[in-house]
């Protein structure tokens, strides 16, 4: 069953990505977030009938409970999605399917982290359920503790790390091509007052000459941990009339889970990536070439570039070629994050990935400021979680 024309977002809200928080809880950073929304779409609390948030460390379960009577809600529907970075994007459609079965008529998607400074102990503080522990074999039976861990698999970078080596040496890619991704989005960022590196320009050589942490990635290609919130109302065809906001029509939605273990990543060549794309377009009717914004989850440049080939935007082994021969700036011919990317614009945790879905809904609505694509009709939104093991693709459209 298409979701297409079936709901709309027509409220967002977002605190800018900050380096951390201060005494604020993560009730209240959520609670903060989704009245903004609400107000933002000109509806109100009592609208409200739907609810999906993510996992939250420090509430081992009962979460849409929590966060409902926090903010005083009795939600007809009420959901838990824990995608990793593809979290926020697989509510908005999870959001629309409850509409379409009539089991709420409005519903809020929430995402946030909040993140203090570093302990005595010399780690920093998060909310999110999968921050960076200590592991233990004796007490880790999955799949990562056999066949990842004992080789040094640990973290994301290693594994991006690994899929840019793999990448250049099957297709050829330069480190000019990569960084060109990250240069781009932070004039994207310049033009964003709400982006963690605005005013902050950046050139190809400066994304050269910062340190290499995992070869060939270095520092300026890799996002940077940071705290913030984001939230959507999605709402029914039927109300759209009634919001102060035009509609962002979820005109397609594509999902895709291949493994959690990046050792058992069936193939490296034909992700999820693109089983999701495929997928979204196909619902919505349209094609790659028919988007006009492609908001892509970037926690490293590498991502942008597997992606643009996953999704269908360019020929595979063509993206470095790609990228070096577009312009990727809102004001290009190609735009690409026009909110800075969580390369610059900040990664916020759970509200990282959304920033991807924020960003295709207000530029879709009309309302990006100086960074606004003119005549938008279409936009692609992307969410990966994990080493690309997650995956989610959003179709919006001014139109239904």
């Amino acid at each position: 069953m298409s979701l297409r024309g079936a709901a709309a977002v027509v409220g967002v809200a977002e605190r800018p990505p900050t380096r951390y928080t201060g005494e604020e809880t993560i009730l209240e950073l959520l609670s903060g977030v989704a009245v903004d929304a609400v107000q933002d779409a000109g509806f109100s609390l009592s609208d409200v009938d739907g609810l999906i948030v993510h996992p939250i460390g420090g509430l081992p379960g009962f979460v849409p409970a929590t966060v409902a009577e926090f903010l005083g809600l009795q939600p007809t529907f009420a959901e838990v999605v824990d995608l990793g970075g593809a979290t926020g994007a697989g509510m908005v459609w999870r959001a629309a399917a409850a509409i379409q079965s009539g089991q709420c008529t409005s519903c809020l998607c929430l995402t946030g982290t909040r993140r203090r400074r570093r302990t005595s102990r010399g780690s920093a503080q998060s909310d999110s359920p999968r921050t960076p522990r200590s592991i233990h074999p004796s007490y880790d039976r999955s799949p990562q503790a056999e066949f990842d861990y004992p080789y040094g698999m640990i973290g994301a970078n290693v594994g991006y790390a690994m899929l840019a080596t793999r990448y250049t040496h099957e297709y050829g890619l330069t480190d000019e091509q990569r960084a060109k991704v990250a240069v781009d989005q932070r004039i994207n960022a310049n033009a964003n007052p709400a982006a963690i590196f605005h005013d902050q320009p950046l050139s190809i050589d400066d994304v050269l000459a910062s340190e290499v942490i995992c070869e060939p990635l270095h520092m300026l290609e890799i996002v940077m941990p940071a705290a913030g919130a984001a939230a959507l109302l999605v709402t029914s065809a039927d109300r759209v009339a009634d919001a102060r906001q035009p509609p962002a029509w979820l005109l397609g939605a594509g999902e895709a889970v291949t493994h959690s273990s990046f050792a058992q990543a069936p193939n490296l060549d034909a992700t999820g990536v693109g089983i999701a794309a495929r997928a979204a377009m196909a619902q919505a009717g349209v094609t790659p070439g028919d988007m006009g914004l492609a908001s892509l989850y970037d926690c490293y440049t590498i991502m942008v570039l597997l992606t643009l080939e996953e999704a269908g935007f360019c020929p595979r082994g063509e993206a470095g070629a790609f990228v070096a021969s577009h312009d990727l700036t809102f004001a290009g011919d190609f735009p690409i994050n026009t909110h800075g990317g969580q390369l610059s614009f900040g990664q916020a945790g759970m509200a990282g990935g959304m920033s991807h879905v924020t960003e295709a809904v207000r530029q879709i609505q009309g309302r990006a400021g100086d960074r606004q694509i003119p005549d938008l009709e279409l936009a692609y939104a992307h969410g990966n979680g994990g080493i690309i093991a997650e995956q989610c693709g959003l179709v919006f459209g001014a139109d239904r």
